[in-house]
C-alpha cells in the first residue's frame, strides 16, 4: 500500500504530470491523448480517476479508484500527495490507501480547491471490473467492437490467477508460460557464469533466449460465467448463483 504512496508523491514533487496505473490495466489507446487534449471539456481539472463502480461508505463520495488515474501537476495535487504521504496512520487503520486517498480528495477539494474528476461508471472511455462483473451487455459490446475503451482495468478481482485467467478468456493474455520458464533459467544461468562481467549477462540472455511473448493472444476457457472472447459453454461456474455469459 505505502509503495503506491511513496511513488507518486516522488513524481509529483519532482514537477511532473502523471499517469499511475495497476499492472492490470490493459490500454487499447494512448490515454494520455485524452487527459493532454485541451479541448476535452474537462480540461481543468486537477485529477482524474477511473470509477471505481463500488458505492460503500468508505468509498464514498468520489469512488475513485486508484488503480488508474493521471495528475496534472500543480501546487494543490502538490499539496495533495505530501498529505497523502503524512496519512499513514489512516492508511493502517482502514487498511486501504484507497479509503485515505478519497477522503483526502474530499477534504482537498472544499478546503483547498483540488479540482476532481471522477470517470462515470456507465461511460465507456474507462470501464472495469464492475463492467467484467456485472455488466455483460457492455463486454459483448466490447469483444464486438461497438464500444470502444481507452482502456480497461481488471479490478474488483480476488487475486492474480483469476486476473490471469480472466485475461485469458478475453483474449487478452500474451505472455508464454513455457517461454518465461526459459527466460528465468537463462537469466540465472547468465548470473552464474558473469564473473566480473556483469555486461555478459545481458549478452547472453538477450542471445540465448526466445521471445517471452506470444505474436497472437493465448485464448483459455476457464468460466463460463465470465465475459470471454469465445464461447466458453463448456467450462464450470465460478459464481454460486452464475449465469452463462453466452
Amino acid at each position: 500500500m505505502f509503495a503506491k504512496i511513496y511513488s507518486v508523491h516522488l513524481v509529483s514533487q519532482l514537477g511532473y504530470n502523471f499517469l499511475f496505473q495497476d499492472v492490470d490495466v490493459l490500454w487499447y489507446k494512448n490515454p494520455l491523448n485524452w487527459f493532454n487534449n485541451e479541448t476535452n471539456p474537462y480540461y481543468d481539472r486537477d485529477i482524474y480517476f477511473q470509477d471505481d463502480g463500488s458505492r460503500t461508505l468508505h468509498f464514498a463520495p468520489y469512488s475513485a479508484n486508484t488503480g488508474f488515474y493521471f495528475v496534472r501537476n500543480n501546487e494543490r495535487t502538490k499539496y495533495f500527495f505530501n498529505s497523502l504521504l503524512m496519512a499513514g496512520d489512516l492508511v493502517i487503520s482502514t487498511f486501504s490507501h484507497q479509503t485515505a486517498l478519497v477522503a483526502l480528495l474530499a477534504e482537498h477539494s472544499s478546503m483547498y480547491g483540488l479540482k476532481v474528476k471522477v470517470w462515470s461508471r456507465d461511460k465507456e472511455e474507462f470501464p472495469g471490473g464492475v463492467h467484467y462483473h456485472q455488466r455483460p451487455t457492455f463486454m459483448k459490446q466490447m469483444i464486438n467492437g461497438t464500444v470502444h475503451p481507452y482502456i480497461f482495468h481488471m479490478s474488483w478481482t480476488a487475486n492474480k490467477n483469476d486476473k490471469i485467467k480472466y485475461m485469458q478468456q478475453m483474449g487478452e493474455w500474451y505472455l508464454d508460460e513455457e517461454r518465461m520458464s526459459v527466460a528465468t533459467k537463462t537469466y540465472s544461468a547468465a548470473i552464474d557464469n558473469k564473473g566480473d562481467n556483469d555486461n555478459i549477462i545481458g549478452d547472453q540472455y538477450h542471445h540465448n533466449t526466445p521471445d517471452c511473448c506470444s505474436v497472437k493472444p493465448i485464448v483459455k476457457c476457464h468460466y463460463r460465467d465470465k465475459p470471454s472472447i469465445i464461447p466458453c459453454t463448456d467450462s464450470p461456474l465460478i459464481d454460486k448463483d452464475g449465469e452463462s455469459f453466452w
